[in-house]
């Protein structure tokens, strides 16, 4: 059966290290990890798939709790024959990454949590995130995403690099980008997972976020058992865009970490 996510799958598959997996945030698509996938597939295999309701992917209206995303993740890596992989999310993708550790953490040996929390959602930001997805169905995605731009990107922000994530928000379904907050609304708390969670971690946050700031990163840190936190100075929610340099260092860095343990993949 055909995989039900669109998806790109570089890099060379080499048995010692496991696959590199990359979840978007919302509401983009995978062109986001376009600096990672660059970096990282010519010495690994790179799997970025577009999230249910996003980018090339088929949308289902209506609502797409988190622990839908991560069962496609799931039936993708079975799909691809991927038996153990390093999971990195930004964002909604980071809260994704936590479900799919909660499903099937014994398949991820190491897990990258950038610019997110682990929060259960209040009851404000239930109200706030189901009546943002009313918006979205009744204007579209175009007025939304001149609102948000300079906090998902900062301000000063590289021209390009704001077109490009100007470009995913406006190109992003509505159905899709609405069924996943009215998701998200009803997020549980993901602190007991990470107290919880045995591989390692690493944290990122840019020093600029204004949706998920540096101290929702510390708290994950202090949660988790092996981690590491890495604030990417001139940056705000999409670090891995705006200085992908630095973002990809701490990944590389991280990656060696994992490949050294000598478990990179799960055999039997």
């Amino acid at each position: 059966m055909a995989p039900f996510l669109a998806y790109e799958d570089k890099g060379m598959d080499i048995s010692s290290l496991a696959p590199l997996v990359l979840i978007h945030g919302h509401p983009f698509d995978l062109t986001m990890w376009a600096p990672q996938v660059a970096a990282f597939a010519p010495g690994r295999r790179v799997i970025a798939p577009d999230l249910r309701g996003y980018g090339a992917s088929p949308v289902t209206p209506g609502i797409t709790p988190l622990s839908r995303f991560a069962q496609d993740i799931e039936e993708l890596l079975d799909d691809l024959k991927v038996d153990t992989c390093v999971l990195a999310g930004l964002s909604m993708g980071g809260q994704i990454a936590m479900e799919c550790y909660d499903r099937f953490g014994d398949r991820i040996s190491g897990l990258v949590l950038a610019d997110t929390f682990a929060t259960p959602e209040t009851p404000a930001g239930r109200t706030a995130r189901n009546g943002m997805a009313d918006r979205l169905l009744r204007e579209g995605m175009r007025g939304y995403a001149d609102d948000v731009l300079e906090k998902m990107v900062a301000p000063y922000a590289d021209a390009e690099i704001k077109a490009h994530v100007h470009r995913m928000m406006t190109a992003t379904p509505p159905e899709g980008a609405a069924a996943a907050l009215r998701g998200r609304a009803e997020r549980p708390d993901y602190r007991p997972l990470l107290t919880r969670v045995t591989v390692p971690t690493l944290i990122v946050v840019g020093a600029d976020d204004e949706f998920t700031p540096v101290s929702d990163a510390e708290d994950m840190h202090a949660l988790l058992p092996d981690s590491v936190l890495k604030v990417i100075e001139g940056s705000a929610h999409m670090p891995n865009l705006e200085r992908a340099g630095e973002f990809n260092g701490a990944l590389e860095e991280f990656l060696n970490r994992v490949d050294s343990r000598g478990h990179g993949r799960r055999h039997g």
